[in-house]
């Protein structure tokens, strides 16, 4: 995903934006109908039931999965990926790593659609980001990219330093092993980020990947019910957190949001603005446009 995507991903921690009067009610209309496809997608309790025996690590189980998520569609797989040897480790590894990409892509979606709506409407902390610059200063910026680019280079490192830490994290063997997991292309649970306190250990109760322990004990039904609806639900919201920024960058490319979403004169793909040109290579990436 773009950094702007990933920056909405910590909007409720690191960034603000300004009130924009006409998002509240478009706010509700999408969340009900993110709500309502979530539901209407959802396959019959039978079907969910009977997920558990399956091996999603294969081409059937990737078909039945396809199915339980959307029953209509199906399994649609336009460009052969399931049948490319992912690093030449087999087809068990490259769906492992294709279903790892839409799980933790839908998560940064989910996450950055909430976020956009919630800072679109003015909503911020109320103390200071830094020394001399306040929430308040970052949330009178304009839209959600442009909150992006006015925070300090330091906030922006700071939060490519962690995304990577996680990364990090969730990709060592050594680590998922400690949580009884393997990695995601060696056999390994799809999605599941490893427990700190086996390697880290620290006085909290809380792990990062269900931090309230609500799915230790849920039944398989259940938790493969909740794959389905998690699934459906970053898929929609990939749609939603792109056609804002789409509807940004080109005003009337999304007829639906025209006149709701403001216009971004910068360039939604950069990590980086100008004002951050004193890091290494910044100024001759800003060289390069895609509008």
């Amino acid at each position: 995903m773009t950094f702007r995507v990933v920056s909405s991903l910590f909007c409720c921690f690191f960034i603000t934006f300004d009130n924009c009067p006409s998002l509240p009610f478009f706010s509700r209309q999408m969340l009900s109908i993110a709500v309502q496809s979530a539901v209407s997608f959802q396959a019959p309790a039978p079907v969910a039931a009977q997920r558990a025996s399956v091996n999603m690590m294969d081409a059937k189980g990737l078909e039945n999965l396809a199915k339980e998520c959307n029953p209509i569609v199906g399994f649609w797989d336009p460009m052969n990926l399931v049948e490319y040897d992912q690093f030449s480790m087999g087809e068990e590894a490259t769906i492992g790593f294709l279903r790892q990409a839409e799980i933790k892509h839908g998560r940064v979606a989910m996450a950055a659609f909430v976020g956009y709506i919630v800072q679109s409407n003015g909503i911020h902390f109320p103390w200071k980001l830094t020394g001399d610059v306040t929430y308040a200063d970052i949330s009178a910026a304009g839209s959600p990219p442009d909150q992006w680019d006015a925070l300090p280079t330091a906030a922006k490192v700071q939060i490519l330093l962690f995304i990577g830490l996680l990364e990090i994290i969730s990709e060592s063997s050594s680590i998922l092993e400690m949580s009884d997991n393997k990695h995601y292309m060696k056999g390994g649970k799809p999605g599941a980020f490893p427990k700190f306190k086996p390697w880290m250990p620290h006085p909290m109760p809380f792990e990062l990947f269900d931090p309230f322990n609500l799915s230790a004990k849920a039944s398989d039904e259940k938790k493969a019910k909740g794959l389905v609806a998690e699934i459906n639900n970053g898929r929609l919201a990939q749609l939603g957190i792109m056609g804002f920024l789409a509807e940004q960058k080109v005003p009337g490319s999304v007829p639906a949001l025209t006149g709701i979403v403001k216009p971004y004169a910068g360039e939604i793909m950069a990590p980086f603005s100008a004002s951050d040109a004193g890091l290494p290579y910044v100024s001759d990436m800003l060289k390069f446009t895609l509008f």
